[in-house]
């Protein structure tokens, strides 16, 4: 916990907050005991359709061709107590409870790691001892995850605490692709967005350290760690993605859980979680990320048992044309999902937290949010969180990823506008004038004069232009004189 980190309440469960372990019994070392004893089903569209449940049902024949509901769990379950030998038996397993898949998914990548990848003394490991775990755990389910989980919908602000162990049968179960299909509805995107008064705050910016070394994960221990969402957490991270979220979802692979419970993110939304622990270490970035070493986890916990590692989930927008993120709404909708003005004592997203006192707000650990394949441009970026997380109250801890250049351009603008006496609203005008100045009008693929160079420009000129309106007074006064 950061030194600045307040003492957390007693861990009780509430309409908003949903506990699934025994909160009077939690000790430190200890397994949580699940809430409640035993297991109690819900399958409906608001909670987690759980693979145990008696409504997860598959047709069968009997024996005189008539279809019946058979029980799906009771075929997970003689699927995967029978033994795995090679890749192809594990296969066979996870098909024979998914026939419907049998030609659409494909298991290549399964193939080749064990085949290829592993050595035959890996393997083996593998298939007797590291699977039959994992069978064994995602077989408990029942008794380990004993009550409803609800779905994190739109419009929706809950929590939901969960010990590591549940955690990790979840993980088993999609694994073994147990989950039962769930529906997937296109939501439309709104169009209209939340008022935020960022050009009335007088609030002058916070601290900035900024370093073009080290790593979110690796640095930003105690700090409020931005995890560059995609609008459906975890992205890629069960296809091909490689990608800052992903690599975090890999490393902290109890993440992958959120994406079984969590909605697509609205404009206004966010996902915070806080706890997971990190498993491995790697090199590299997308097409040379590598695997490295195990890694222990030594991160204290807090008193609710969870390790102190709060990570917030914010998607930023993909921009195809790079002139439309200075577009005034465009730049509103990054300034609301980083931090939330909705006049609400409940509202919060991204780096806001409302009902916490000033002093008790860690520091932002985040970087290049958006940029590279979203097409956000960097220094753009930068400004918003570093706007965000003033008027959220919070200092800002920036990474560069090896970008010494980027680093001291976004130094030296910070430097720039603390020595000016620049407001989070006088920052905000700044930007909504650079658009009608230098980009609606537009007609190449970026404007001559750039962001940073207008922003000096402008309030060198105005500083001057004050400057000789004082001289004047003075003047004036002297003659009257």
């Amino acid at each position: 916990m950061p030194a600045c980190g307040a003492r957390l309440p007693h861990l009780r469960p509430s309409a908003s907050h949903t506990v699934t372990v025994r909160v009077d019994l939690l000790r430190e070392g200890e397994v949580p005991k699940p809430f409640p004893t035993h297991y109690k089903d819900l399958w409906d569209n608001k909670h987690v359709k759980m693979p145990c449940s008696e409504q997860n049902l598959y047709p069968v024949e009997d024996e005189n061709g008539d279809r019946t509901a058979g029980s799906r769990w009771e075929l997970i379950q003689t699927a995967l107590l029978n033994k795995f030998t090679c890749s192809h038996d594990l296969k066979e397993a996870i098909l024979r409870y998914n026939v419907a898949y049998s030609k659409k998914w494909d298991f290549t990548a399964l193939t080749d790691f064990c085949e290829k990848v592993l050595e035959d003394a890996e393997a083996q490991h593998l298939f007797q001892s590291i699977l039959p775990d994992m069978v064994k755990l995602a077989l408990c389910l029942p008794s380990i995850c004993t009550q409803p989980i609800p779905l994190l919908k739109q419009k929706m602000n809950h929590s939901i605490t969960m010990s590591q162990e549940q955690i990790a049968s979840f993980l088993a179960n999609a694994f073994f692709c147990t989950f039962p299909r769930r529906n997937a509805k296109m939501k439309s995107e709104y169009s209209s967005y939340p008022d935020i008064n960022f050009n009335r705050s007088q609030k002058k910016l916070s601290r900035l350290h900024i370093t073009y070394e080290g790593t979110i994960e690796s640095n930003g221990q105690g700090m409020l760690q931005v995890d560059f969402a995609n609008r459906f957490v975890g992205g890629g991270v069960t296809g091909t993605g490689l990608v800052q979220e992903e690599i975090r979802f890999l490393i902290n692979p109890e993440l992958i859980v959120s994406r079984l419970i969590t909605e697509v993110l609205d404009h206004n939304e966010c996902l915070i979680i806080t706890g997971t622990e990190q498993y491995s270490e790697y090199t590299g970035y997308a097409e040379t990320y590598r695997w490295a070493r195990s890694h222990e986890d030594n991160t204290p916990r807090d008193e609710w048992q969870r390790r102190y590692t709060e990570i917030v989930a914010i998607d930023a927008f993909n921009f195809r044309r790079s002139l439309d993120q200075f577009g005034p709404e465009k730049i509103r909708r990054e300034l609301n999902k980083a931090s939330n003005f909705l006049q609400q004592s409940n509202a919060y997203c991204g780096f806001s937290r409302p009902n916490v006192p000033p002093q008790h707000l860690s520091a932002i650990a985040t970087g290049n949010w958006g940029c590279g394949a979203f097409g956000g441009d960097s220094r753009l970026k930068a400004l918003i969180q570093i706007l965000a997380a003033a008027e959220a109250g919070r200092d800002v801890v920036y990474f560069t990823f090896g970008d010494v250049e980027l680093m001291r351009d976004i130094y030296s603008m910070h430097t720039f506008l603390c020595e000016k006496g620049q407001t989070i609203g006088d920052i905000y005008r700044l930007l909504l004038r650079y658009y009608n100045e230098q980009c609606r009008n537009c007609s190449t693929s970026g404007p001559d004069v750039k962001l940073y160079s207008f922003i000096y420009n402008t309030v060198e000129s105005y500083a001057d232009s004050t400057d000789d309106d004082d001289e004047d007074e003075e003047k004036g006064l002297r003659f009257e004189d």
